[in-house]
């Protein structure tokens, strides 16, 4: 096995991995798989039952499930679970907001998680830091870029006007982003804001995109009603986070929304997932009291559009709220699961899809020679059980286990 002295200084690199039941990013592996691991990359994937490498430790897991880490599209890292979290997030000193960031990447490492796309950073505290060994990879986006006075203008992206956006983009790519949000609607999570209102027209959208294609970054964009998603397609964004498609009456996707998502491939991510023991928030309640949506109406408008070919992704909207605590990425897939997708295909939007999504598909996201040894292990066969990723046994994290089924593992 791997012995770590401080943080960053690897003394042994290479092991092996077995389990009777495997997900490769793709599909499951009907005799489960042997991964090798040296250093911080993927060198093998052998059959089960084959011998390992003379002298190679072997992490031996019969009855249980393992899998590529999985990869969380949308989260807070500076929101750290509490009611109004991002609003409270905005008083925070920088040392504070550290330290909420750093709880919220271990939080995600427990949970299985190995990447996260942080969509809603305060300022660039969570883009601009280093990266620890025990922390999952971080693509960032900055602040997201939103209204005067918009939906999270508290985290410090406002602008207005072309010039201001085109500036928006810039610094992003300036500081690192590796990815663009803007936000088109309103939100729940801010108070005064209507979600189901415009922020940004067309050609302000359009502005955003060509500015962001133009130095290579793509773009996904908050939109709750018909009205933004429209906009967003007719944009050219490559991605939709949330994507409900509301009305004043509850939820109303037309035929030719779905389409147009289809056929322009826009990732979609419907920011699924939150602790089931607990309601949905307060704002979320008061949505579905104010125009009659439905969680039923929501799993349903999903459902249709991964019928219709639209690619989906995982993301929990992690640390908006007591509900959506950082780590209930698992609860997202298992949502997925309910609006129809085969368990494979839900697999997928946490793994290979959301690799994808985050310019990760040359090394994460799969059980392939050449990956980061990103891996969990799951108790139980998740082919049959997709709430067995609750279940988190193992996580090596680029080569390193961080945490075993004693708990985390802390370097010595």
């Amino acid at each position: 096995m791997v012995v770590v002295g401080h943080y960053g200084r690897r003394m042994a690199v290479s092991f092996a991995v077995r389990a009777m039941h495997a997900f490769d990013g793709e599909r499951f592996l009907p005799d489960g798989a042997q991964v090798h691991v040296r250093g911080d990359r993927i060198v093998a994937v052998r059959p089960r039952d084959e011998p390992p490498p003379e002298g190679w430790p072997v992490l031996d897991r019969p009855d249980a499930t393992l899998l590529p880490g999985l990869i969380d599209t949308h989260v807070h890292l500076v929101a750290g679970g509490e009611p109004d979290a991002l609003p409270l997030d905005a008083a925070r000193s920088a040392a504070e907001r550290e330290h909420v960031v750093r709880r919220s990447l271990l939080a995600q490492v427990r949970a299985g998680v190995t990447t996260v796309r942080d969509l809603g950073d305060n300022r660039f505290a969570a883009l601009n830091r280093p990266v620890r060994e025990d922390e999952p990879r971080v693509i960032g986006s900055g602040p997201p870029i939103t209204s005067v006075n918009g939906h999270c203008a508290a985290l410090g992206g406002e602008a207005a006007g072309a010039s201001a956006l085109r500036g928006a983009v810039a610094e992003r790519h300036e500081r690192g982003a590796q990815t663009i949000k803007i936000i088109v609607s309103g939100g729940a999570m801010t108070a005064g804001s209507d979600l189901l209102r415009l922020q940004f027209d067309i050609a302000d959208v359009r502005v955003v995109v060509d500015e962001a294609h133009r130095r290579g970054l793509p773009v996904t964009a908050h939109a709750h009603p018909v009205s933004a998603v429209e906009v967003c397609l007719a944009a050219g964004v490559d991605a939709i986070e949330h994507c409900t498609c509301l009305t004043a009456t509850g939820i109303s996707t037309p035929d030719t929304v779905v389409d147009k998502l289809a056929a322009q491939r826009v990732q979609v991510c419907p920011t699924f997932g939150r602790l089931p023991a607990l309601p949905p928030s307060p704002q979320a309640l008061e949505v579905m009291r104010r125009t009659g949506m439905t969680l039923a109406a929501r799993f349903a408008q999903v459902g249709r559009l991964h019928a219709a070919g639209v690619p989906l992704l995982a993301g929990s909207d992690a640390g908006i709220h007591p509900a959506k605590p950082h780590g209930v990425l698992a609860y997202a897939v298992a949502e997925l699961v309910t609006c129809g997708l085969p368990i494979d295909a839900a697999l997928r939007t946490a793994t290979s899809s959301a690799a994808e999504a985050c310019g990760l598909a040359a090394t994460a996201g799969r059980l392939r020679p050449g990956m980061a040894a990103d891996l969990i292990v799951v108790d139980g066969i998740a082919a049959t059980d997709v709430l067995a990723l609750t279940r988190i046994r193992d996580v090596i994290l680029r080569g390193l286990p961080v945490m075993t089924d004693a708990g985390p593992r802390s370097p010595s």
